[in-house]
């Protein structure tokens, strides 16, 4: 399974907006949501073609109401996660996924909800240490180019 993971802003109760919205709601109604961190809204899709069409339909929504979106595609890493970007940019065959672990956002989870990220390069296949502040955990996205750094 490939999972889609809405990150709301802020200011954004982001499962309130998108299942309040009948266009997004219906979009969102095959699929059995979680919320694996505060202010999050994710789901299940069959394929990394799927989680991207998925992100298509409620690209509306997701300029108005979320921070970030990521997609985790297991064939890809069970553990770390894509941003929108590169995942669309996989499945569009621009990117290879062996190609995709260099350029990383690393997130912190501290009480439940995701801060900022620190921009990194992985090295020798290791992830840096997030140092931004203490955190629980950590959550990698794996980033394009473009997106890196911000």
């Amino acid at each position: 399974m490939t999972t889609v993971c809405i990150v709301g802003d802020d200011d954004v109760d982001v499962r309130f907006e998108l299942l309040s919205r009948e266009t997004a709601r219906e979009a969102l109604a095959t699929y059995d949501l979680a919320s694996p961190w505060e202010n999050t809204l994710a789901a299940d899709t069959v394929s990394l073609g799927a989680a991207v069409s998925l992100c298509n339909d409620l690209n509306w929504y997701l300029v108005r109401f979320a921070r970030r979106v990521f997609v985790r595609e297991p064939s890809i890493d069970e553990d770390e996660w894509l941003s929108r970007r590169l995942a669309a940019a996989v499945r569009d065959d621009e990117v290879e996924p062996g190609e995709t672990g260099r350029r990383l956002a690393v997130y912190g989870v501290a009480d439940g909800r995701l801060v900022e990220p620190m921009y990194v390069t992985r090295r020798d296949d290791e992830v840096p240490e997030y140092d931004l502040r203490e955190v629980e955990e950590t959550v990698v996205v794996r980033v394009t180019e473009g997106e890196f750094g911000g």
